[in-house]
């Protein structure tokens, strides 16, 4: 797997892929501040590609896409476990992640694209590179809140996730 583009098995409208884009340039611009070394960005960027690889499949909703996805990449080669944790459970969060999971997480939320919070969002994504752990936190809280303010229920691997991240 190569972090280059997207994979050729990819189902992506335009806008997916605009948005795809904007998420490994994030990953791409922390893991430059924070002076990551370049095996550990490479996987970073493995799941930004992958994570929304086949969000506009037939088949895909917000809460398949991810696992499609990782199933797909393991089929087509990747064989990474973190990557594959971090693109199956983009949409839920994992307690087991790696800083992979984490910080993809984090720039699918951030992206500058998204268009709701923007200033908010845009202060959050400047303190990742100092304060990765703090601005995690609020934004599970706030995906948190969302679904709670929805009528949603939280999955068990968001509530995990959650509780990994305040029982430090």
């Amino acid at each position: 797997m190569t972090s280059a583009t997207l994979p050729p098995w990819a189902v992506v409208t335009p806008e997916r892929r605009a948005h795809i884009e904007r998420v490994v340039q994030l990953e791409t611009d922390w893991a430059h501040a924070l002076h990551v070394a370049p095996a550990e960005r490479e996987r970073w960027l493995r799941a930004a590609w992958l994570h929304d690889a086949l969000r506009d499949a037939p088949a895909a909703d917000e809460l398949a896409h991810g696992p499609m996805a990782a199933d797909r990449a393991a089929r087509d080669g990747e064989t990474d476990p973190g990557v594959l944790d971090a693109v199956r459970y983009h949409s839920l969060g994992s307690a087991r992640w790696e800083d992979v999971g984490r910080m993809l997480y984090l720039a699918d939320y951030l992206e500058p694209g998204r268009g709701f919070d923007r200033a908010e969002r845009a202060a959050l994504a400047a303190r990742v590179p100092g304060e990765r752990h703090a601005v995690l936190v609020e934004v599970v809280r706030r995906r948190i809140t969302r679904a709670l303010s929805a009528g949603w229920p939280l999955p068990r691997e968001t509530v995990e996730f959650w509780n990994s991240l305040v029982s430090r």
